[in-house]
């Protein structure tokens, strides 16, 4: 077999190709920020109007769909890894932190459901929204896209702001922020990955 023999331009050419097909293959496409965000805001709107409106004392019901979310979510992220021939270092890193996020979410509603109705009601919203924060901020600087970074520093933000609203209107703040922070950056994110996949 004959050994080829490269220019240093022709390598640096390779190098380069290489790249922009891993950048294409593996970045983001939006589906679950666009998945999540939906369905939160949803839940959230929900939510509000069957407390404000209805006065429903079930209202927290509507956080139930959220399960299902995570029954898809579980399928959707194993038919991707299958499809993938590499796993990025930022790919696992982003896993990570959605994964502790997770954990977290669980870990404070249980937390916060052990003080009493009335503090887990006062403190729900902030909490969460500062959690919110956490992944999209840590994803926007990993994927280096600055509408999730920025829309996590809103989440933070938000958070302050909710602690001194009411719970039901606290709720439209969940709303908002996931506009801010899933929703845009995830239409955001699906229309950068198919430029870069076209």
């Amino acid at each position: 077999m004959q050994e080829e023999k490269f220019s240093p331009q022709e390598s640096l050419q390779v190098i380069y190709t290489m790249i922009e097909k891993a950048k294409n293959q593996f970045s983001e496409n939006g589906h679950l920020y666009l998945l999540w965000g939906w369905l939160v805001l949803t839940c959230s709107l929900a939510q509000f109007i069957l407390l404000e409106f209805f006065h429903y004392e079930k209202h927290y019901l509507v956080w139930s769909l959220t399960w299902l979310a995570v029954i898809y979510q579980i399928f959707y992220l194993r038919s991707e890894h299958r499809k993938k021939r590499v796993q990025t270092y930022a790919d696992t890193i982003i896993g990570f932190v959605w994964l502790s996020f997770f954990i977290l979410m669980i870990l404070i509603g249980l937390l916060l459901g052990m003080n009493g109705r009335e503090e887990y009601y006062k403190m729900f919203c902030p909490a969460f929204l500062a959690l919110y924060g956490m992944p999209t901020f840590l994803s926007g600087i990993l994927l280096r896209f600055r509408p999730l970074v920025l829309g996590g520093i809103g989440c933070w933000l938000l958070s302050v702001s909710s602690y001194f609203i009411g719970y039901n209107y606290q709720l439209l703040l969940i709303g908002a922020a996931m506009i801010i922070a899933w929703i845009i950056p995830g239409y955001l994110l699906r229309v950068r990955y198919k430029k870069l996949n076209a």
